[in-house]
């Protein structure tokens, strides 16, 4: 039995357990949520998000946002009125600590697994499956998305059904950030792995098939962590920051991701049609979200433009002994800032090469664009961002950004005492995806105020987001801060 626990770990001290980040264990459904304000009655459908929420205390290491069991939160809309329900990612893994009542498998970082008199022999000696990032809608299948695995299959009421290899054909999986084409309904997805092939793409089709299975991406000779990508008409665009695994480390027990500027960061143009790869390359930089990316005229040499939110180094985890690091890169390992903000760079194919122009320098992360937008040029960003308190955790925003592409101009709506999450995007049914439809529906959120633990889910205006929330929805539990959600119209 490995009884190995690394020294000094104390979950009490890990910023990303604690405050509005901090795990709940129940499971509650309620019927009618009390309203404040009005819900319009154009929203029809699930808002649903993931995030980490350990079940049990955690062993031996906690690295945010990768480590916990995912918990996925809904809020159901019909009618101007709202239902939620809450449920967790049933993996094998979680139902074999539910059935001991404690934790069995230590965080990522502790190399902590059980033996077969604890799990049996299938599970014995494995790594616990981790599908706490994620959730997409793609051919009728509900997705919950780890970093880079097999994502789980849940039902219309949130129960886990079970692992989804797409019929054998993608048996190592995918990442947390596939892309869905709102013209063609393909789903391009990538994934890393620690053996060769080290990076690999594929495409699903809108019914649901594999029609690329996983296809080497030439040039990566060593396990490196890519987080998100774009998309555009004619590319799978990946941005590959120097941030490479060391495994050597990681079993002496140190950080099994290893920052290495020196190697520059690159972005490959991975073309759909299965042409050549064509890459670019530049100054390290580290890259958690892409917002969106377009082709900037025809032709294979046109321009490619990607907007992302830039960081100047990765960080990830949340030990107690360094004061933490997240997901949106806001502390480095020694505890200095992690300066990034919105950006924009130009991709010049033909050169390989690549220029980057600073849009918003404000402290921002979760982007995200109508989702009718992906691949194809967008006017508004959306983003959490934070006001400039001192007294806010590693990865918490107080304030929801608007960045207007058109006028280079940002909106912005203070939350106050709340702790607001990623905007997702709810058209108003009926208007289309053309000029002035980005502007026509509301931007949704879950949000925590720190001074007493609710929670709430806001729907803000497209149409006037600095006004802030035409309605709040008081939601019976915490909901604590995680990552990324989807809105789900009921007539798709």
């Amino acid at each position: 039995m490995n009884t190995y626990v690394p020294p000094r770990f104390d979950p009490t001290r890990v910023p990303h357990l604690l405050g509005t980040f901090a795990p709940v264990s129940e499971e509650v459904d309620v019927a009618d949520l009390e309203v404040t304000g009005s819900l319009p009655d154009t929203l029809d459908g699930l808002y649903l998000r993931n995030g980490p929420n350990p079940r049990f205390t955690p062993l031996g290491s906690y690295l945010y946002p990768i480590d916990g069991d995912g918990m996925l939160h809904g809020v159901w809309l019909s009618g101007g009125r709202a239902r939620y329900r809450n449920r967790f990612v049933r993996t094998p893994a979680l139902v074999a600590e539910e059935r001991a009542g404690r934790a069995l498998w230590g965080g990522l970082e502790s190399m902590i697994v059980p033996d077969a008199e604890q799990v049996g022999p299938e599970l014995a000696g494995t790594f616990r499956e981790l599908p706490d990032i994620n959730v997409v809608r793609h051919a009728g299948r509900l997705l919950a998305l780890a970093e880079s695995a097999c994502p789980f299959r849940i039902d219309t009421e949130l129960a886990t059904l079970g692992r989804e290899d797409f019929a054998g054909s993608l048996p190592a999986g995918i990442t947390a950030h596939p892309k869905i084409d709102p013209v063609t309904g393909e789903m391009v997805v990538f994934c890393y792995g620690l053996e060769p092939p080290y990076l690999t793409w594929s495409v699903i089709g809108p019914d649901g098939t594999v029609g690329r299975g996983p296809t080497p991406v030439d040039g990566v000779d060593e396990p490196m962590m890519i987080h998100d990508m774009a998309l555009t008409d004619r590319y799978a665009v990946l941005v590959l920051a120097p941030a490479f695994f060391d495994l050597a480390a990681a079993m002496a027990g140190g950080s099994f991701l290893a920052w290495r500027p020196e190697r520059g960061t690159r972005v490959a143009l991975i073309p759909r049609d299965g042409g050549p790869l064509r890459w670019a390359s530049d100054e390290a930089f580290w890259v958690w979200h892409t917002v969106n990316a377009h082709d900037d005229g025809p032709g294979a040499d046109a321009p490619v433009v990607l907007d992302y939110v830039q960081w100047n180094r990765l960080t990830v985890g949340s030990s107690d002994e360094d004061g933490g690091a997240d997901e949106d890169g806001g502390a480095d390992k020694d505890g200095g800032p992690a300066d990034g903000g919105l950006v924009r760079a130009r991709i010049d194919p033909a050169a390989g090469s690549m220029t980057r122009t600073l849009l918003d320098d404000s402290r921002v992360e979760f982007p995200r664009v109508d989702d009718r937008r992906i691949g194809r040029r967008h006017r508004y960003t959306a983003l959490a961002t934070a006001t400039g308190r001192t007294d806010l955790l590693p990865g918490e925003y107080d304030a929801v950004r608007w960045y207007d592409g058109d006028t280079g101009t940002s909106r912005v709506w203070p939350a106050g005492n709340l702790s607001v999450g990623e905007p997702v995007f709810a058209p108003e049914p009926g208007h289309g995806s053309g000029s002035g439809s980005e502007e026509r529906g509301h931007w949704l959120t879950f949000a925590t105020d720190r001074t007493d633990g609710s929670s709430w889910f806001l729907v803000i205006p497209a149409e006037d987001p600095a006004s802030g929330p035409v309605a709040r929805a008081r939601i019976p539990v915490r909901v604590p801060l995680g990552l990324h959600g989807c809105w789900l119209p009921t007539e798709e």
